[in-house]
């Protein structure tokens, strides 16, 4: 377990700290082969290279992340922005359903979209069409 993401968890208030530490101890047992670190101002899981699930908290929630959440079938995490990300927002530890998120990151295990390849797909064509132009 990260050093850096037990500091993160203790400067939050005591609510936040409980949902964050629910989280990480869900997360840990989890994805024990994940790697994680603090990743854009906020505790993230790695399976290889991708990122698969991460946390933040703000003064009003904790949002709980799976890159790769829109690939899981219905449940209760929204869809965020233009990727495969899906979310949901806690505002105390008793909302969250054990069950669901148990559930969440088994999927984070196996379905996981390939950011990285994604991201190296994009520059590669961008490389290739400046060239092209050139």
């Amino acid at each position: 377990m990260s050093g850096d993401i037990a500091l993160y968890a203790k400067s939050l208030p005591e609510n936040h700290a409980a949902i964050c530490a629910t989280l990480r101890q869900e997360i840990d047992v989890a994805l024990p082969k994940a790697t994680s670190k603090i990743w854009h101002a906020m505790p993230v899981w790695f399976i290889g290279e991708n990122q698969v699930v991460g946390y933040n908290a703000t003064a009003k929630h904790v949002t709980l992340l799976f890159w790769s959440g829109q690939l899981f079938g219905k449940t209760a995490l929204t869809p965020s922005g233009k990727f495969k990300v899906a979310q949901i927002q806690f505002t105390d530890p008793a909302e969250i359903d054990l069950k669901a998120l148990r559930q969440w990151l088994k999927h984070a295990r196996t379905k996981i979209w390939d950011y990285q390849r994604h991201f190296k797909t994009q520059i590669a064509l961008r490389k290739k069409k400046k060239t092209e132009k050139e």
